[in-house]
């Protein structure tokens, strides 16, 4: 699947309700949304149409074909500004593939402690005032202490409200010093970064069978035994009153999952026992008025 503005504009029309002919939206993936019922088929005479009737059952589905559609919006902007650069380079050499460049390279970091770092063999400090958070774009030249914890988070509503979870990584890791990171704007800069350190890294995904394949896939099959995945003590109570109707999307597609890495069978296990997914919003604490 090639990734074009005018992709994006339609599926943000499916999101927001609007119908769109099937012949604008083609291909494997899409009759695989039409199969597990995210999308529905209407005809009128001989034109058939896409309907999404649930929008967030969409944008999951959405997620699960290629994880860059997570933020459809930030995507778009991404490409927009990709597209202009290249626009910039025809004008001033004729050739606007003269260098393939990224306008945004790298991936957003935050903290809820000072964190000393060096960036650039210069010392820098990773201490975002609440209600903001920092991005890194020189990542091969950024390094921190051995000893931090970093900690990868895929939804950015934890990713910027650390704060209000403070509660739940000192459970889960104990009194360690963490730096929190985001993959987004998606893009192999973090996996590449992690790489090339030696730092512990901890996945604060989802709880579904889709949010394990990503730590499985695309975390611990490059970092091995320095990469693990947060499992709250209280999670089997929770999904035990999670979502169905994500289960039920997923499974088809990731009912063969399976990890030589025990806690992670556990939580596949506890999944598939209830049949139902927990987001990590939910540990999100809503601070009182």
């Amino acid at each position: 699947m090639k990734i074009t503005i005018a992709l994006i504009d339609k599926l943000i029309r499916l999101r927001n309700g609007e119908s769109l002919p099937a012949s604008q939206l083609k291909g494997e993936w899409v009759e695989d949304l039409v199969h597990d019922g995210v999308l529905i088929s209407t005809s009128h005479g001989s034109r058939r149409t896409w309907f999404a009737p649930n929008a967030e059952t969409l944008c999951k589905a959405l997620a699960s074909v290629d994880e860059r559609f997570i933020d459809m919006e930030l995507l778009r902007e991404t490409l927009l500004s990709e597209n202009t650069l290249r626009s910039q380079q025809a004008s001033s050499t004729g050739n606007s593939k003269l260098v393939m460049t990224r306008s945004c390279p790298g991936f957003p970091v935050n903290s809820y402690e000072p964190i000393p770092c060096t960036l650039n063999g210069r010392e820098f400090v990773v201490n975002p005032q609440e209600g903001c958070f920092l991005f890194v774009t020189d990542w091969q030249s950024f390094y921190v202490p051995d000893d931090v914890v970093v900690v990868g988070i895929e939804n950015m509503e934890n990713f910027r409200m650390i704060r209000q979870q403070r509660d739940l990584f000192e459970q889960c890791i104990g009194n360690n010093r963490l730096l929190f990171v985001s993959r987004y704007p998606q893009s192999v800069d973090l996996r590449s970064w992690l790489q090339i350190i030696p730092n512990r890294y901890i996945h604060f995904g989802d709880f579904d069978l889709a949010g394990i394949n990503i730590f499985l896939t695309e975390y611990n099959a490059y970092l091995g035994n320095r990469s693990s995945f947060l499992i709250p003590s209280d999670i089997e109570r929770r999904l035990a009153k999670g979502t169905i109707e994500r289960y039920n999307d997923q499974y088809q597609k990731f009912k063969s999952i399976k990890s030589n890495i025990p806690e992670i069978q556990h939580l596949i296990d506890i999944i598939n026992r209830y049949h139902r997914c927990y987001d990590q919003e939910g540990y999100i604490k809503i601070k009182e008025a």
